[in-house]
């Protein structure tokens, strides 16, 4: 069945503003929502930061969109859920560009500020969209365990997710069984901060090392490493993974986009190569942060 057939009239729809105000908004946006992301200014104007910013959302948006059809064209139903939600902006634009077509897809945004959640209710009742998306305030603990959520999650978005609040999120995918995960990592800190304090010992053994004793080095090692750890971890969990540059760095240093999809069992092989490389970087305090 293809996805367009369930389609629903009966979900509300804002059709606010359906003509856009300039070429680069497309006709099925809400202008209202843009307004509310600081894409427009108040007077539907877009000015050049917004323009790069709304750039950044299409080019996002391309990667995720054949992910959700697949899942639709599939099962006919679709569970998205944003993990370190903040005010929920990627919820409400894949909500609003894609899926507030289909009466069976449902956007969830997670996120442990309580004030965010309540801003993102307020917002999805003034726009219409409380019968496809709904914010929890949660933990990554609580969210794993809840019963608020379906038991198995077809996508799992992290955007910008700070340091260790990426695998979370990671963590939280693997314990609902998602088919996707789509995944902008932010602020590595963690890996560098323990490269950092066995740094002393690391130089006696190995001379790979050199690779973080200066402390820029250990900055930007430490967040390549930590990718890479990531990376292996959704391998050996039976996910194919892709890494790309989500824009182009002119817009962000923070330009990693990690997209895994759940296509087997377990590896043995990732595991291995994973452990090897916390044990090379004298990281293993960090095993069963990473390998689990």
């Amino acid at each position: 069945m293809n996805a367009t057939l369930i389609k629903s009239e009966s979900r509300p729809i804002n059709t606010m503003n359906k003509t856009p105000l300039i070429p680069e908004i497309k006709a099925e946006q809400s202008i209202e929502l843009l307004k509310e992301l600081h894409i427009l200014t108040r007077d539907g104007k877009l000015n050049q930061d917004s323009r790069r910013k709304l750039k950044q959302v299409y080019h996002l948006y391309q990667f995720i969109e054949p992910l959700m059809a697949d899942i639709l064209q599939d099962k006919q139903s679709l569970s998205l859920v944003d993990h370190g939600a903040g005010k929920s902006y990627l919820g409400f634009i894949l909500y609003d560009l894609y899926l507030k077509k289909f009466s069976q897809a449902h956007v969830y945004g997670i996120e442990t500020r309580a004030d965010l959640v309540h801003k993102s209710e307020d917002l999805a009742e003034r726009l219409g969209f409380t019968s496809g998306m709904s914010f929890k305030h949660m933990t990554v603990e609580e969210a794993i365990a809840t019963t608020d959520l379906p038991e198995q999650i077809d996508i799992v978005t992290a955007l910008h997710a700070c340091n260790t609040a990426t695998d979370d999120a990671i963590r939280f995918g693997l314990a609902r069984n998602a088919r996707y995960m789509v995944i902008v990592p932010c602020c590595q800190a963690q890996v560098a901060s323990v490269l950092r304090a066995n740094k002393g010992q690391t130089l006696g053994m190995t001379p790979l090392s050199e690779l973080w004793r200066h402390p820029l080095h250990t900055r930007e090692f430490g967040s390549q490493i930590t990718n890479v750890l990531r990376c292996l971890q959704l391998e050996a969990r039976g996910y194919q993974v892709t890494v790309t540059e989500l824009v182009g760095w002119e817009h962000s240093m923070k330009n990693e986009l990690i997209i895994a999809k759940k296509v087997g069992g377990f590896k043995k092989s990732a595991r291995e190569r994973q452990l090897a490389i916390l044990e090379q970087c004298n990281l293993l305090a960090l095993k069963d942060h990473f390998a689990y």
